[in-house]
């Protein structure tokens, strides 16, 4: 049986992603090699599509009765980032189901053409209380869809 060669992932343009957010570096952001550390990456990816969720007013994570839950999540690294840099987060939608969405977001050195990593996460919608899979809200999928 032969193995199939996947094709490693590459640096992508700005052009590639819907809408962007800045982020600034805090000096805790760095480990001791000098650069970010690779966990603070995931709170980016959080940091940037759930805050343009809230700014479009489709999330409510204090009352809201449907919430998003990670079950998967992944991130390619291509050049360091470090502190004290601002990055630019940008942001777009791959896939929407019925109750899921798979969130892919590119990390820039501000001014950057390129990633310096990108990544994606999928949320599944689930009810507050019960945790069950529900069918995305209307409001939340119309803001989503300008992210296809």
């Amino acid at each position: 049986m032969s193995q199939q060669k996947t094709a490693r992932p590459e640096p992508e343009p700005r052009t590639a992603y819907k809408v962007f957010r800045s982020i600034s570096t805090r000096w805790m952001d760095n480990d001791a090699y000098g650069h970010v550390n690779n966990v603070i990456y995931y709170s980016w990816f959080d940091t940037a599509v759930n805050a343009y969720l809230i700014e479009q007013g489709v999330l409510d994570v204090a009352q809201g009765s449907t919430i998003g839950l990670v079950i998967e999540t992944q991130c390619n690294y291509f050049s360091p980032l470090s502190f004290p840099q601002t990055i630019e987060a940008g942001i777009r939608v791959a896939r929407l189901g019925q109750s899921s969405v798979r969130y892919e977001v590119g990390l820039f050195a501000q001014g950057e053409p390129l990633t310096a990593a990108k990544g994606h996460f999928v949320h599944v919608y689930v009810e507050r209380e019960s945790r069950r899979p529900t069918s995305l809200p209307a409001s939340l999928k119309t803001v989503l869809e300008k992210l296809l």
